[in-house]
């Protein structure tokens, strides 16, 4: 689910679609819904060079038979390869520039992005090659899909949201990534303890992902509100912008708890 999930390097990304994949039985939501639009963009020398090279080793096809990504990822790495302790999903991982950072930062960590935009895809695989990262897959696929097909429950330590599209005419609020189908999802795929962490610098929108998230039962609040932003999350060229002309930029980070609690609560029980 890629763009308009992320733009942290200023450029155009894009973000999941449909969160009626995601949804549980019974829960409503139309199915014509996008949360990304699919936008121009170019593929440079140096990406379509990456994708070429560096594709079939760390792209990985989406695949609704295969249920656990993670722990598919983790035997085939331990296979002769590193062995990583932790896995992270990012969602929308826009040119690749954070990602790439924070691999860096944590080379026990695998990282499982999902982007469908192809020249961001192509960014990262260069940066990969030329940082020589081991600890990185990408599914070019639909994030919401792959997290409804492909990502078992308590199998994820983190899930990272960075930018996503705030999508800012409120007839288009509907389309924003973050809402309490897909939350409650992105919940369940997490161990106990893992975390959720988003960002984005659209006031509006950092208070409606506040409202969702304090809202899901199988998550609580590290901080009083707003989270400082953490050490490994490093400020995007779009950020550093938005911040010189005055704008705010907005960390969340929440945790799974470890009690588990009803998916879907009856509320006719509570009349």
């Amino acid at each position: 689910m890629t763009a308009s999930v992320d733009r942290s390097d200023d450029d155009p990304t894009e973000a999941p679609s449909a969160i009626a994949d995601a949804a549980p039985a019974g829960v409503a939501h139309p199915r014509a819904i996008r949360t990304f639009v699919t936008r121009a963009g170019r593929t440079t020398l140096g990406q379509a060079r990456a994708l070429a090279d560096l594709g079939p080793r760390f792209v990985l096809p989406y695949d609704p038979d295969t249920p656990d990504l993670v722990a598919a990822c983790l035997r085939a790495d331990g296979a002769g390869g590193p062995i990583h302790s932790k896995a992270v999903l990012e969602i929308g991982f826009g040119m690749g520039g954070a990602t790439a950072h924070i691999a860096a930062l944590m080379p026990d960590t695998l990282f499982i992005g999902c982007e469908v935009h192809e020249p961001g895809v192509g960014a990262l695989l260069k940066l990969i090659g030329e940082q020589q990262l081991h600890n990185i897959r990408i599914v070019q696929h639909d994030a919401v899909q792959v997290l409804a097909h492909m990502i078992a429950p308590d199998s994820l330590d983190g899930i990272h949201i960075f930018f996503p599209d705030p999508w800012h005419k409120k007839r288009h609020h509907k389309r924003r990534l973050i809402q309490p189908p897909l939350v409650h999802e992105l919940a369940r795929r997490l161990k106990p303890g893992g975390y959720l962490h988003c960002a984005t610098d659209w006031q509006p929108y950092a208070g409606q992902m506040l409202q969702v998230l304090g809202a899901e039962p199988l998550l609580a609040n590290t901080a009083p509100d707003f989270a400082p932003r953490p050490a490994y999350r490093p400020e995007t060229k779009f950020e550093r912008r938005g911040l010189r002309l005055g704008h705010g930029v907005w960390d969340l980070v929440f945790r799974r708890v470890a009690a588990a609690a009803p998916p879907w609560p009856d509320r006719r029980a509570r009349r």
